[in-house]
């Protein structure tokens, strides 16, 4: 009986120090198991990670493609671009960095035969700083609300895919891909394993504040209408505010007809009911931005050269 086949998906930024040691430890400690694909993305790097990837892929005894995308295009796109270059039955997401430890993959892929499309990981402890747990957490409450999430589920990007799965989220063509959400779009049968989150080996997370917003974007408007409904009602809420204060005001005028007419009230209702309109046009313009892209087809990813 032939061993099961697996792939392993790394997106590669800033990863010229970790990205080769890497390759080594997941080919010592699954080459014997599996028979195995690593799929490595370069990221447009700014340091010797292309480089790193071929020198490891010459050295390796496994199949190894490098991919070598044109521009920068962030962690989920590059994902994307090393699933459509899969051919196993399992395919496993993970980090360039170390802090997802090469022998906890088989606990994946265990999970996996028990029927699961999904299996996604948990950390008893995660070794990421404060601020990006907080938007971790953020980021799987907002998940929970606008896409149906299970509430015990981490969304974490060390995961793995089976080749269904694969070839469903592939359909999606735009060029803002949100992974969770495309495999909560295809799935329920999702498994979970605890796994341990070691320390990062080299280097700094290559996550900011602004990656992540853009992230949390990608989620609210690629994948709900939750928000342009939040907008109606907060519109609808504001016109009520209104009307209870003009309500207010008639009544003070009759009961006081000397009383002055205070400037400061006007110019509150001004600002707010302004700052509200310039919100919801705000999002409205954000959706058909999104729209226009799509149609201009705005690429997802661009491979420069496929090294395989």
């Amino acid at each position: 009986m032939s061993p099961p086949t697996l792939s392993i998906v790394i997106p590669v930024y800033n990863g010229e120090q970790s990205i080769g040691p890497l390759v080594a430890e997941l080919e010592k400690a699954l080459a014997g198991t599996y028979t195995l694909e690593i799929v490595l993305v370069n990221d447009a790097s700014p340091d010797r990670s292309l480089d790193a990837c071929l020198e490891a892929q010459k050295k390796a005894k496994c199949r190894i493609k490098v991919l070598d995308l044109a521009r920068n295009f962030g962690e989920h796109n590059a994902v994307m671009a090393g699933l459509h270059h899969v051919t196993s039955e399992y395919s496993v997401i993970m980090d360039d960095d170390f802090q997802n430890p090469p022998s906890e993959v088989s606990k994946l892929v265990e999970k996996a035969k028990e029927g699961y499309d999904v299996v996604y990981t948990r950390y008893p402890e995660k070794m990421h700083a404060a601020w990006r747990n907080l938007g971790s957490a953020f980021n799987n409450a907002v998940a929970t609300v606008m896409l149906k999430k299970p509430r015990n589920l981490y969304l974490s990007s060390f995961k793995l895919l089976n080749i269904f799965t694969v070839k469903q989220i592939l359909k999606y063509e735009g060029p803002y891909p949100y992974l969770d959400g495309l495999i909560l779009r295809v799935t329920r049968r999702i498994g979970v394993v605890e796994v341990q989150h070691a320390d990062r080996k080299q280097g700094k997370s290559n996550y900011t504040l602004t990656k992540l917003v853009r992230l949390w974007m990608n989620m609210f408007t690629n994948f709900s209408i939750l928000p342009l409904r939040l907008a109606t009602l907060l519109g609808l809420l504001c016109a009520f505010l209104a009307l209870v204060f003009g309500i207010v005001v008639v009544i003070e005028w009759f009961e006081n007809p000397g009383l002055p007419v205070g400037w400061a009230s006007v110019a509150f209702l001004l600002v707010f009911f302004s700052g509200v309109q310039l919100m919801v046009i705000g999002m409205v313009g954000e959706y058909v931005g999104r729209i226009f892209m799509l149609k201009n087809a705005s690429p997802q990813f661009i491979v420069r050269h496929e090294y395989s």
